[in-house]
């Protein structure tokens, strides 16, 4: 994701290792997922987007509630942890002002051209050309709703360029400590890694009393609060992670225990929504001072830890390699991220005409766009100047 680059290199890390090959695999995992997420709730799945045509069919609306329920529970928290692992190294070796300057070149670039150019003409050629202006349309209508800046799946960009400023900030501060050299401890016992996410279920519950999910964000940033219990928490474990060398140390008994509690837990979505009404269109779990809000708090903020861990797991054991195919995506993962919420989209504007299934729509959707998302991305990197920035 945006901070880790394919090049990210662990320098200070015991044992020799320069390179975490199964991170940038699980990089490449996260970006296909993120846009396989967008395209579900285009025809099927909960959530926001700039176009959806999803049909009331209790069948695809099951299926892509829970898909889109699993995926935000645990999928941009572990964007945050693995990009995050990588900052302390990145700030020790540049220190502040070169790594400040980094951050602001390959993330506050991006956020500023597709916020302000490509999403704007996107949106005004795919649905206002014939309706007014374009100079009409920018001052006005397309900053009426008060967004400014991180529209779309940038907002993740942002949140990553605001937590790498206020890491530099915090370094400051203490910078009369001494600095702390990369050392290997054990993993955190099962017991702390269940009281762990048993504070982050209770704290994102107490955010969600007054920060309602599908309803409640801050505007001029686009930025998601009743998620940011998970997000800030994940970020600093990613911190102390690096530190402490846990992505390495992880052993194989807890990765495959937690990464079976995830399983049970995917499974358990079904049963939970009716227990808790939201099959009858009840919306208790999303917020406030409700039981339903506290279970679902629980079931994601468990699901979100075992799966950060699973997944760690199951890549650090299975898929730790490169070939030149995944070595394309890794190169372009971080492009494919920026450019895929305007591809899907003109995608399925093309294909509304057809009449299919939602879920056989979202599919031939997805097989399309996540090629081109790549393919696109490639092509763009060898533009002139953008290796400054991709």
């Amino acid at each position: 994701m945006p901070v880790v680059t394919s090049s990210a290199v662990l320098e200070t890390k015991p044992k020799g290792i320069s390179r975490l090959i199964f991170i940038d695999n699980i990089r490449v995992f996260l970006t296909i997922l993120v846009i396989l997420h967008h395209s579900m709730i285009i025809y099927a799945g909960s959530g926001g987007w700039i176009w959806k045509e999803g049909k009331d069919d209790v069948v695809s609306n099951a299926l892509g509630g829970w898909f889109c329920s699993v995926n935000q529970a645990f999928f941009m928290g572990l964007f945050l942890l693995i990009s995050a692992y990588f900052v302390p190294g990145s700030y020790d070796r540049k220190g502040a002002s070169h790594f400040l300057k980094d951050r602001l070149v390959r993330l506050g670039i991006p956020l500023a051209v597709y916020s302000w150019i490509i999403n704007p003409l996107f949106v005004y050629f795919s649905f206002y050309r014939n309706r007014m202006s374009l100079w009409q349309f920018f001052p006005g209508e397309y900053f009426r709703g008060g967004e400014y800046i991180g529209q779309g799946p940038l907002w993740f960009v942002e949140v990553l360029l605001i937590f790498s400023l206020i890491y530099v900030l915090w370094r400051f501060l203490f910078r009369s400590r001494p600095n702390k050299l990369s050392r290997e401890t054990p993993f955190p016992r099962n017991r702390t890694i269940a009281l762990f996410a048993l504070l982050l279920g209770v704290a994102g519950f107490l955010v969600r009393l007054v920060f309602v999910v599908d309803i409640d964000r801050f505007i001029p940033l686009n930025l998601q609060l009743p998620f940011f219990a998970q997000y800030i928490a994940l970020f600093i474990v990613g911190l102390i992670a690096y530190r402490r060398n846990w992505f390495q140390s992880l052993a194989d008994k807890t990765g495959r225990l937690w990464l079976g509690i995830g399983f049970a837990l995917i499974l358990f979505w079904a049963p939970m929504m009716v227990f808790n009404g939201a099959i009858n269109g009840d919306s208790f779990q999303k917020g406030g001072l409700y039981w339903q809000s506290f279970v679902y708090a629980l079931w994601e903020s468990f699901l979100c830890v075992s799966l950060c861990i699973g997944v760690i797991y199951a890549f650090r054991r299975y898929l730790n390699r490169q070939n030149r195919v995944s070595a394309f995506f890794v190169k372009n993962a971080y492009t494919a991220y920026l450019v895929h919420a305007p591809i899907i989209t003109f995608l399925a504007l093309i294909m509304q005409d057809i009449t299919l299934y939602p879920l056989v729509k979202w599919a031939i959707l997805a097989i399309i766009a996540v090629p081109i998302s790549f393919g696109l991305s490639s092509f763009i990197r060898r533009l002139p100047y953008t290796d400054k920035v991709l």
